[in-house]
């Protein structure tokens, strides 16, 4: 791996010191959030660096913190409600001495820091990532404030591809109504989106007359030039003290390393940003931490660095989308189930007309950009707007159309949920793709790992929930949600790559049974997903040897049991194990135990699942943590059955 340094707390003190500090505050962040993504192995650059800018402006010069402290009630407030911007918020907290170095080299590892806020870390003021909630919680501190009689702007920053969020225009209008002057908002406005423009996902159009007209004073400047910043806050300040403020920042994308700014960098490629999401290879880090060191030591020529060793763990983000690793285990490449659903959708248009596939700013990690490029006329941006996506679904199947509707199962399953829940009471068959489901990848963090979508979505009257174990299975499930059901259907897929390859026995689908993976005499052990599958394998490989056998099953169907199959293979036994990507309650356990008892049957059901909040971290992080790894799968179950063998 290429070699890694960081520029020390110290550096930052002397470089405060001289002339016109700031753009040189913000390259030098900007170069050790770089360094921090490197080493993570993923994290989100191109918003990092856009609002760069911008949050050192107001640390170092605008906002009351530094000389208040972080815990004074008297303080001024700021957070990022987009959440993807944090390396750069760590960066220059690393700078103000408030995060220490070794907590910033391990961002989006377990016991380090999150790959979206929390206020778990030093400095963060409000969790964030899980889009639009900021400005609404900003209001909510600012009102909080103001009945306490409590001074301190709250300034919250958005990303402009953010505003396609309703819930911003609700707090916008909200705001302004009960007239919460010290709430201040600062829009990112960089123009692109994970990796288009956002006047092509969803135009914003006349953005300063629409924030306007919703009652705020607004502002706008040149969010990387430190003097119209400080003109633009100047007169925010001198705005009424009853009205909310708002910046809009223009910004670039990537700023301060050239091939990652806007536009240069949708020239070079595709059409698409690429450096939304993910880390630089090598080659690519190098460039941009040459041109950053280049522009830095003109003014600080003997910059001093800080050596960074390299992690440990060599393959420590298998299954961390973002990273872009190609993961091998021996001579098979893993494959990718997202991958293998977007190439069926493309295989089921050519059959069926009347499928349409809805988006919501996810097309590139849901893999269905070639669906979009093939068929303009079948796609529907909706932008980043679950609730609206839905019920223009719920319309569309009306009108006879099969909408396919995408986006990550967190948002989906949870904002949408009385979208889903008024459609489906229509009788018309929708199908829902939940990308990212489940508690891998867990670099991102908690607003982004789906352990409720199940439940969620189990309570719904006739929406039967699956997840493929491997591409072959995908593909079946895509084929029979769309032309075998009535029913509106859930499909949870991985986003990341399976950690080993899964053949099962049979390619045909057969509702409510599962897949035998791995025979055996002793209690039955379901898992779902390419993830849980593989420990729940691992679990029993590591059993064998001591004289414990398990049958593996691989059981795609979460809420929906054939009966034969559960007398003839669950019923019989006492105990049952199920591997949950979920947390416990409303998981499959919860809907097999019902099974069960409506059977008659006393099997007796253990579930392994995500207790608690889920953990970020690496996936071996992450499984270890929650006790669902395939090495502590097997104890557990070893204490169960010699529990249940004394009794």
């Amino acid at each position: 791996m290429i070699a890694l340094s960081l520029i020390p707390r110290d550096e930052f003190e002397r470089a405060g010191a001289l002339d016109d500090p700031l753009p040189l505050l913000a390259d030098m962040c900007r170069l050790n959030a770089l360094t921090a993504v490197k080493r993570a192995g993923s994290g989100h650059l191109g918003s990092t660096f856009s609002s760069l800018d911008v949050v050192v402006h107001l640390l170092w010069r605008e906002l009351n913190v530094r000389e208040l402290g972080w815990q004074h009630a008297e303080r001024d407030v700021f957070f990022s409600s987009k959440g993807h911007d944090v390396p750069g918020l760590y960066a220059a907290l690393h700078a103000l001495g408030v995060i220490p170095a070794e907590r910033l080299l391990r961002l989006r590892r377990l016991g380090g820091l999150d790959g979206h806020p929390d206020i778990g870390v030093p400095g963060i003021e409000a969790n964030s990532g899980s889009l639009g909630m900021g400005i609404s919680k900003g209001r909510g501190i600012a009102w909080a404030k103001r009945r306490l009689g409590r001074g301190g702007r709250v300034v919250v920053m958005t990303g402009d591809g953010e505003l396609q969020e309703g819930q911003n225009w609700e707090a916008l209008g909200s705001a302004a109504h009960q007239r919460i002057g010290n709430l201040w908002a600062i829009v990112d406005r960089n123009e692109l989106q994970s990796d288009r423009r956002t006047e092509e996902i969803l135009a914003l159009g006349g953005l300063e007359e629409k924030l306007r007209s919703f009652g705020w004073n607004v502002e706008t400047c040149d969010g990387h030039d430190h003097s119209e910043l400080d003109g633009a806050f100047r007169r925010l300040a001198a705005a009424p003290s009853d009205v909310p403020k708002v910046l809009v920042a223009n910004t670039i994308k990537g700023r301060g390393v050239s091939f990652m700014e806007h536009p240069a960098a949708l020239q070079q490629g595709d059409g698409t940003y690429r450096w939304h999401a993910g880390a630089p290879d090598d080659e690519h880090f190098g460039r941009a931490r040459d041109e950053l060191l280049a522009r830095i030591r003109a003014r600080v020529p003997d910059l001093r660095l800080d050596d960074v060793a390299p992690l440990d763990e060599s393959r420590s983000l298998e299954g961390e989308p973002e990273s872009g690793i190609s993961v091998r285990r021996g001579k098979v490449t893993s494959e990718y189930v997202a991958a293998a659903y977007g190439e069926e959708l493309l295989e089921l248009a050519s059959r069926h007309p009347e499928l349409v596939v809805l988006d919501a700013d996810l097309a590139s990690d849901c893999r269905i950009r070639p669906f979009e490029l093939r068929h303009p006329d079948r796609f529907v941006e909706n932008g980043i707007a679950e609730q609206d996506m839905v019920s223009m679904a719920a319309g569309l199947a009306r009108q006879g159309l099969l909408p396919v509707v995408n986006s990550f199962a967190s948002f989906l399953a949870s904002r949408a949920n009385e979208q889903i829940y008024n459609q489906t009471s229509e009788g018309t068959k929708v199908v829902y793709a939940l990308h990212y489901a489940g508690l891998i990848p867990a670099g991102p963090g908690k607003s982004h790992q789906s352990i409720r979508d199940i439940s969620l979505l189990g309570a719904l009257p006739d929406v039967a929930i699956v997840q493929p174990a491997n591409a072959a299975e995908t593909r079946a499930l895509l084929r029979w949600a769309v032309e075998e059901t009535d029913a509106t259907t859930a499909v949870r897929l991985a986003i990341g790559p399976s950690p080993r390859a899964l053949a099962l026995p049979a390619e045909d689908v057969r509702p409510g049974v599962a897949s035998v993976l791995l025979h055996g005499g002793g209690p039955p052990l379901l898992a779902y997903g390419p993830v849980m599958i593989n420990e729940a394998l691992v679990a029993a490989e590591l059993l064998a040897p001591r004289d414990v056998s398990v049958r593996v099953l691989a059981m795609p169907w979460l809420n929906r049991f054939d009966r034969g199959w559960l007398g003839d293979e669950i019923a019989v036994h006492d105990e049952v194990f199920v591997v949950e990507d979920h947390a416990p309650a409303g998981g499959l356990a919860d809907a097999l135990r019902r099974a069960l008892d409506a059977a008659g049957a006393s099997t007796r059901v253990t579930a392994f699942g995500v207790e608690g909040w889920p953990a970020c971290g690496t996936p071996t992080e992450a499984l270890r943590t929650h006790g669902l790894d395939g090495a502590t799968l097997a104890g557990r179950i070893e204490r169960v059955l010699s529990v249940a063998a004394r009794s």
